[in-house]
């Protein structure tokens, strides 16, 4: 009930409070600033600590505590997440001029994750905008500086790390908290109207290379087979160089062991020689015998063909 109460000329009623209520509320209150005391972080998160809105402390995973909210709340982003995102699917963010002022269509994808969550949830806005702006800014820059042939053939991957180099600069500059994992050019193509010129183009530098890998695998065969035959005629030359010199010497010793025997008997030794030299001369000749008696007219036997050798008149 309430009481009421006079002072100087007005009455002021005053409520009674009801004291058990009151317990309810403070009870209330403190299992609520109990229940908001503590969290937990997750093993891909980091707890990020405002007190007042302010950043106060990072957290890593497990069991933390706090002052109760809304004195201190807890951001926890997953710091371990590999995000993704594209540029290059509208013809707007696609087109762009080479270095050699050519115009080419880029898609390009970015990967990336977060390194500090405080800088990534605080120092700036909209963090997937700003990489979107400055992957198309590094993207440009890079494709600008390199001529139409490096980003369609051999040097895709030393664009993409130029890239990936560049925006990782810009993002640090921005304080983003961002850590850049890969970039990848998904798709470059010339614009349709001259594809089928950059295609023609792309198919003789295919070409090309084909009979180039053809020539060096020519070049890789022969040059071994060439030197196998050379090495094959030098042992050939070096084998008969010796035959000639062991044949050289040994007719050399035969002559001189002849020649002392010439010296014993010369008589015997030139008819010697001479018999043997006509035993292997003769028997690889035609022979024909001519009969001194036969008068003017000659008359040549084919006695090679014959089976005994016979002389003009019938003797044998």
């Amino acid at each position: 009930m309430a009481r009421k109460i006079v002072i100087g000329d007005q009455e002021i009623t005053i409520p009674e409070i009801n004291i058990g209520w009151v317990a309810v509320v403070v009870i209330v209150l403190g299992i609520w600033a109990a229940y908001s005391s503590y969290y937990i972080v997750a093993p891909d998160e980091e707890g990020v600590v405002r007190r007042f809105g302010k950043w106060v402390r990072t957290e890593e995973s497990g069991l933390h505590f706090k002052w109760p909210s809304p004195i201190e709340k807890v951001d926890r982003p997953r710091v371990t997440e590999v995000k993704e995102i594209t540029i290059g699917r509208i013809l707007k963010e696609a087109k762009m001029l080479t270095g050699d002022e050519n115009i080419i269509l880029v898609e390009v994808s970015v990967q990336y994750k977060i390194k500090d969550a405080a800088a990534y949830l605080f120092n700036i806005r909209d963090v997937e905008e700003t990489i979107r702006d400055a992957t198309e800014s590094s993207l440009r820059q890079v494709i600008g500086s390199h001529p139409i042939d490096d980003p369609l053939t051999e040097k895709k991957a030393e664009i993409m790390e130029e890239i990936r180099e560049l925006l990782q600069a810009m993002l640090d500059n921005y304080e983003s908290g961002v850590d850049i994992r890969q970039v990848q050019l998904k798709d470059v193509n010339p614009p349709r109207e001259v594809d089928h010129a950059f295609k023609d183009v792309q198919s003789a530098k295919e070409d090309k290379e084909k009979l180039i890998n053809q020539a060096l695998g020519y070049q890789s065969e022969i040059i071994p087979q060439a030197r196998g035959e050379a090495q094959k005629m030098i042992r050939e030359a070096e084998g008969y160089r010796e035959e000639r010199i062991k044949r050289s010497e040994g007719d050399a010793h035969k002559f001189l062991a002849v020649l002392a025997e010439y010296k014993k008997a010369k008589h015997v030794t030139e008819k010697r020689l001479y018999l043997e030299t006509m035993e292997r001369i003769l028997p690889g000749i035609d022979k024909f015998f001519i009969d001194e008696n036969a008068g003017s007219l000659l008359n040549i036997l084919p006695l090679g063909k014959m089976e005994g050798v016979k002389q003009l008149g019938g003797k044998k």
